[in-house]
């Protein structure tokens, strides 16, 4: 429900990682469904923790809404699973994330 404007700046202004939308997911199905269309046509190579490029060069962030509480637990062991579980995905995984 939110406008944006993304001008073409020609080659003096490109899109660069310095700024990217965030779309929080409630269910693995939305991560699945936002990933999916927004990776469609992108640079695979900037696929990393539930970061993306799409067709156009914009980065995109898809995060489980769960991941904020997950890296905030109490139990600092158990946090820093879910870190390193999610330094070795791409899009991220709510399931493995929660029982790391």
């Amino acid at each position: 429900g939110h406008r944006f404007v993304g001008l073409n700046g020609g080659p003096l202004f490109k899109f660069s990682e310095a700024i990217s939308f965030v779309v929080n997911c409630e269910t693995q199905e939305e991560i699945d469904h936002y990933w999916e269309r927004l990776s469609e046509g992108g640079d695979e190579r900037a696929q990393q923790c539930g970061w993306l490029k799409d067709k156009y060069g914009v980065s995109w962030q898809i995060v489980p809404t769960i991941l904020y509480a997950l890296l905030e637990d109490p139990d600092k062991a158990k946090a820093g699973r879910v870190m390193a579980a999610m330094l070795r995905m791409k899009k991220l995984e709510i399931d493995p994330l929660r029982n790391a």
